[in-house]
C-alpha cells in the first residue's frame, strides 16, 4: 500500500464530518443532540479508516516503532539524487529490489533539490513534509493548513515529495539508516533550526549536528529515535553511538566559514550490506550495490593483522623516519621562493646548500624538512579547472602551469608549444627521439620485437625514465599499456607538472644515490629516450637499478645518440653499454633504425635463469648477497650488484610471466599460497579475492553513483593506502589512472599490485609526496589516517593532501569514526565543502571537496624551500 492514499487522505485543518463549521442556527437547536451523535460516528469511522495513512503526532517515546513500520513499505520509492553545486549531473538509481531508499542531496543557496523515483521535488526552495508526521509551522505548513493531494501515488508533485526536514521518514527496510541535513533556515531540506537528534532521546551525534550560517550547532528537542537493525537483522532498536548516522555540513567545528563556502550540504541515507555478506556471497546483487561502509563489528576486511603477526608481507618501516610535527592553528600561505610550485622535500634549499657534492644528482633527491610545513601553497593567478581527458593530452590552460621556457627550448622537437592566443599550451606528441609523434615511435618498438613486446598484453606496466612531458606514456594508453613517467624536478622546467596537468601519470624523482621507490621485479619494461642518464659509469650502478626493477624476462628499451651516433663520444658509450649489458647477461633482442626520425632503438632483455651468471669469465657486476632484499626500496642506497632470479622454483615470484592483460588484473598471483597469511588474516589467495570483490561492490555500488562525484572531471587518482589495489582494479572501465601508494609501515603488497598490471610506489605519509601541487583530482584514504596517528600529526598530513589535491578535487576517507571526524574538522577549517559523512558502528566515511579558497596572510618566516 503506498504511503499516500489519495482516496483516504483527509484534511488536517480542524473541521470534522464535513459540517459548516462553528455557525449554529436556532432552528436546528432541537436536533443538536442527533447531529452531534451522527458527527461523532462519522469521526470515529473516519479515524478507523485512516489509521494506517494519517498517523497522529509521534512522541519521542513511540516514534521508533511507527517509523520502522512505515519504512517497510517504501521499497518502491527508492532513489538517489546527487547534485553538486550545479556541476554534477543528477543520478537516479532504481533499487526497488534492494528494498531501501537512498537520498544524497546537496543543498545550496537556501533551497533543496530532492528526488523520489527520479522526479524532481522542489518548490521555491521549500519541500513539503512527509505524510507520516504532524504538520506545524516549524516543519513546513502548506497554504491554508491543507495538504495537497497527489494525483498519482507514484508521481508526486513538488509539494508532496518526502521532506528531509525530519528523520521520521528515513525509510529503509533494514531499519539501519537516518538522514540529517543542513539547510539555511528555510523549510527546504533539513532545517538547521530543528534537525539535530537530542542526546537524551536519540543517542549522541558525536559532533555531527547541523549548523547555522554562523557556524553554531542547533538542536531539536522533538527529535525522534531512529530505528536500526539489531545484530541479527531483526527488530528495530533505538540508536546509540554505534548506529549509522549520515550528515553533511559546510561549517567548521572551530572556525566560521565565509558565505562563499558554507552553502553546500548533503543529506545521505543509505542501506548497508555487511562485509561478511559481501565476502561470503550471501548478499543479493542489488543489496551489495548499496554498500557504502561495512559494519565495523562484522567487517573482517577492516580488521587487519599487525605487521608483526603478518610475516608474509613485511613492511618498509625499518627504512622510514618518523617525524615529530608541530601544529598550526591559523592558515597562512607558504613563504617560499618556489611559490605555487612548492614541493617541500624537493625544494628544501637549506638542506641542498649543505650538500658536499652534486655529482650524482644529490640536489634532486628528497631532502625533507625536519618539521613538515603547515602553510598552504598559493594558486597560480587565473587558475581554472583543468581541461578533461582526453583533450588534456593535447592542450592545457597556460594559467595552470604558466611556464614557457620548455616551449622555447624544445618547441622544435614538438614537446610543447604556446597557442596563438596564449591561453593554452599545446602538446603535438613529439619528443627528442620522436619528433614526428609518439605513436609512430611506439609502433616502431612494437614492430621490432612483436612477440616480445606486445604492448598492452605482455608488456603492460612500463617505467619511462627521463620522461620529458610524458608524451610516450600519454600515447601508450592507446596501446593498452600503463606508464610510470619519471623525471627530476626542474631539469627541464615543469616537465612533470606538464605531464600531470595533461592527465598522464608522473612523479618527480631522479636516479641518483638511492633506489627508486618501487619493488624489485615490478616492471615489464623500462624505457629511456635520450634521457641523459649515464648508464655506463660507476660500474653500471644505475643500469643495475634498472635490472632490479625489471621482472625476469623484462625489457630495457633505449633510444639515444650512442645507439646510432658516429661521434667518438657516442661510439665509446655504445661500446661500454654493449660490454656492460653482456656482463649483466642481458640479451640484445633487436637494434633497429628509424628513417622517419633519423634515430635508432635497441631492446635488451633481462635473463630468466641464473645459468649465465656462473659462465662469465669475470664475476662483474657481482651477485648481491643473499641478505640484500630486492624489494627494500625506501631510503636504500644504490648497490652495484645483481639479484639472482628465481631459478628452478616455479612457485617463486618472478619464476614466470604474469597472465596476459586484462586477465592478470583479476587473477590472484600464482605465487600467493594458502600457507601465506593475507593482510586481513585469511589465506593470501582468499584475501586477494575478498579484497577484489569488496572494492568492486563499493566502487560500482556507491562511489560511481551515490557519493556525488562527477567522474567526467576525474582523471588523476591516488589510493593513499592501496593494499592489494582492489580500488584501482574496480575503476578499470573508467577513463582514469590510479597511483597506488603502499605506506612504508604497511604490509608490502606493492609487488601484488604490479603483478595485476597496475602500478604504484612506496611512501611515508609523514613526509611530503614527490609531486607538484594540484596534481590529483581524487584522493582515496582507506584507514590511513588512524594508522598514522602514532607516528606523526594529522594536520601536516592534511596540509600535504591540500597541496597535491586540485581545487574542486575530492578526498574520500574511510576510517574509524573519531579519525574521520578529526579529518572533517581540518577540512572544514580549510574551507572545504563536506559532500557526505556516514558513521556506522564506530566506522566513518567522509567525502569532502577542496575549494578555491586560499588565505591572504603570508607566513612571516620562510619555510624551508
Amino acid at each position: 500500500m503506498p504511503l499516500f492514499d489519495r482516496d483516504r487522505y483527509q484534511r488536517l485543518d480542524g473541521t470534522t464530518g464535513g459540517g459548516a463549521g462553528g455557525r449554529r442556527s436556532p432552528s436546528y437547536c432541537s436536533t443538536a443532540t442527533i447531529v452531534l451523535f451522527v458527527a461523532l460516528c462519522l469521526v470515529g469511522a473516519w479515524m478507523m479508516a485512516s489509521t494506517g495513512n494519517v498517523p497522529m503526532t509521534v512522541s519521542p517515546e513511540n516514534k521508533s516503532s511507527s517509523s520502522s513500520s512505515a519504512a517497510a513499505k517504501e521499497d518502491d520509492q527508492a532513489s538517489i539524487d546527487v547534485t553538486n553545486g550545479g556541476d554534477t549531473p543528477q543520478a537516479t538509481d532504481d533499487v526497488a529490489d534492494a528494498g531501501r531508499s537512498d537520498d544524497v542531496t546537496n543543498t545550496t543557496g537556501g533551497g533543496t533539490e530532492a528526488a523520489e523515483s527520479g522526479k524532481a521535488a522542489t518548490a521555491g526552495g521549500d519541500t513539503a513534509a512527509p505524510k507520516n508526521e504532524t504538520f506545524s509551522d516549524e516543519n513546513g505548513k502548506t497554504e491554508g493548513d491543507e495538504v495537497a493531494r497527489p494525483e498519482d501515488p507514484d508521481k508526486q508533485t513538488a509539494e508532496e515529495a518526502p521532506s528531509t526536514d525530519t528523520k521520521e521518514n528515513a525509510d529503509d527496510v533494514s531499519g539501519e539508516t537516518k538522514a540529517i541535513g543542513d539547510g539555511d533556515g528555510g523549510s527546504g531540506g533539513a532545517s538547521s533550526k530543528n534537525q539535530t537528534a537530542s542526546d537524551d532521546e536519540n543517542g549522541k551525534m558525536d559532533g555531527m549536528s547541523p549548523v547555522t550560517d554562523d557556524g553554531s550547532k542547533v538542536t531539536d528537542n522533538n527529535s525522534e529515535q531512529i530505528p536500526t537493525n539489531g545484530a541479527d537483522g531483526g527488530e528495530a532498536q533505538s540508536t546509540d553511538d554505534d548506529d549509522t548516522t549520515t550528515t553533511a555540513a559546510a561549517a567548521s567545528n572551530n572556525q566560521t566559514i565565509s558565505d562563499d563556502h558554507n552553502d553546500a550540504s548533503n543529506t545521505t541515507t543509505t542501506t548497508f550490506a555487511t562485509e561478511d555478506d559481501i565476502i561470503n556471497g550471501t548478499t543479493s546483487a542489488a543489496a551489495a550495490e548499496t554498500e557504502l561502509l561495512p559494519s565495523g563489528a562484522q567487517a573482517d576486511l577492516l580488521n587487519e593483522t599487525t605487521p608483526s603477526e603478518n610475516a608474509s608481507f613485511p613492511t618498509q618501516a625499518s627504512e622510514s623516519t618518523t617525524e615529530n610535527n608541530n601544529l598550526k592553528t591559523t592558515w597562512k600561505l607558504c613563504n617560499v621562493t618556489t611559490g605555487a610550485d612548492y614541493i617541500p622535500c624537493l625544494d628544501n634549499e637549506s638542506a641542498i646548500k649543505k650538500l658536499k657534492t652534486n655529482k650524482h644528482y644529490e640536489h634532486r633527491e628528497r631532502h625533507c624538512p625536519t618539521t613538515p610545513p603547515t602553510c598552504l601553497v598559493p594558486l597560480p593567478a587565473g587558475y581554472r579547472r583543468p581541461i578533461p581527458w582526453p583533450y588534456s593530452r593535447d592542450k592545457i590552460w597556460y594559467a595552470n602551469v604558466p611556464h614557457t621556457r620548455l616551449a622555447s627550448y624544445k618547441g622544435h622537437q614538438n614537446w610543447v608549444k604556446v597557442s596563438a592566443g596564449g591561453d593554452h599550451l599545446t602538446f603535438p606528441g613529439g619528443g627528442t627521439q620522436f619528433k614526428n609523434g609518439a605513436l609512430h615511435y611506439i609502433d616502431l618498438i612494437g614492430a621490432a620485437a612483436p612477440e616480445t613486446v606486445r604492448w598492452g598484453r605482455r608488456t603492460r606496466v612500463v617505467l619511462d625514465v627521463g620522461c620529458g612531458v610524458a608524451s610516450f606514456g600519454g600515447f601508450l594508453f592507446e596501446r593498452g599499456a600503463l606508464t610510470m613517467s619519471l623525471a627530476p624536478k626542474d631539469e627541464h622546467e615543469a616537465q612533470v607538472q606538464f605531464a600531470l596537468e595533461r592527465g598522464i601519470p608522473a612523479i618527480s624523482a631522479v636516479m641518483g644515490t638511492k633506489r627508486l621507490p618501487f619493488p624489485g621485479g615490478a616492471f615489464d619494461a623500462v624505457h629511456c629516450a635520450r634521457c641523459r642518464v649515464p648508464w655506463h659509469i660507476d660500474g653500471g650502478r644505475l643500469l643495475l637499478e634498472v635490472n632490479r626493477l625489471l621482472r625476469p624476462g623484462g625489457l630495457f628499451v633505449w633510444s639515444a645518440t650512442p645507439v646510432y651516433g658516429k661521434l667518438p663520444e657516442d661510439v665509446e658509450i655504445w661500446h661500454d653499454m654493449v660490454a656492460l649489458t653482456k656482463s649483466m647477461c642481458w640479451e640484445m633482442v633487436k637494434k633497429t633504425s628509424d628513417t622517419v626520425d633519423q634515430t635508432a632503438v635497441v631492446i635488451f632483455r633481462k635473463p630468466t635463469s641464473n645459468a649465465c651468471y656462473g659462465d662469465r669469465k669475470t664475476p662483474e657486476p657481482p651477485l648481491c648477497d643473499g641478505s640484500d632484499d630486492p624489494d627494500a626500496a625506501w631510503n636504500i642506497t644504490l648497490r652495484s650488484c645483481m639479484h639472482a632470479v628465481p631459478d628452478g622454483d616455479t612457485s617463486a615470484r618472478g619464476a614466470r610471466w604474469p597472465e596476459q592483460w586484462p586477465k592478470r588484473l583479476s587473477t590472484a598471483p600464482y605465487w600467493l599460497s594458502t600457507g601465506q597469511v593475507g593482510v586481513y588474516g585469511k589465506p593470501a589467495p582468499d584475501d586477494f579475492t575478498a579484497d577484489n570483490e569488496h572494492w568492486s561492490n563499493v566502487v560500482n555500488g556507491s562511489y560511481l553513483t551515490g557519493i556525488g562525484i562527477d567522474w567526467s572531471n576525474v582523471r588523476n587518482v591516488m589510493d593513499m593506502r592501496a593494499v592489494y589495489g582492489g580500488f584501482a582494479a574496480a575503476l578499470k572501465d573508467m577513463k582514469v589512472w590510479v597511483m597506488n601508494v603502499v605506506p612504508v609501515d604497511s604490509p608490502d603488497t606493492l609487488p601484488i599490485i604490479y603483478e595485476r598490471g597496475l602500478f604504484g610506489m612506496y611512501h611515508d605519509w609523514c613526509e611530503s609526496f614527490s609531486t607538484y601541487p594540484r596534481s590529483y583530482d581524487l584522493l582515496h584514504a582507506d584507514h590511513l589516517f588512524s594508522k598514522l596517528k602514532n607516528r606523526c600529526k594529522l594536520l601536516p598530513v592534511m596540509v600535504e593532501v591540500d597541496r597535491i589535491l586540485r581545487p574542486e578535487g575530492k578526498l574520500i576517507v574511510r576510517d574509524d569514526h573519531d579519525t574521520a571526524k578529526e579529518i572533517e574538522s581540518i577540512a572544514k577549517s580549510l574551507h572545504w565543502e563536506v559532500r557526505m559523512t556516514v558513521s556506522k558502528q564506530g566506522e566513518g566515511l567522509l567525502c569532502v571537496e577542496k575549494t578555491m579558497w586560499r588565505p591572504t596572510e603570508v607566513e612571516t618566516t620562510t619555510t624551508a624551500s
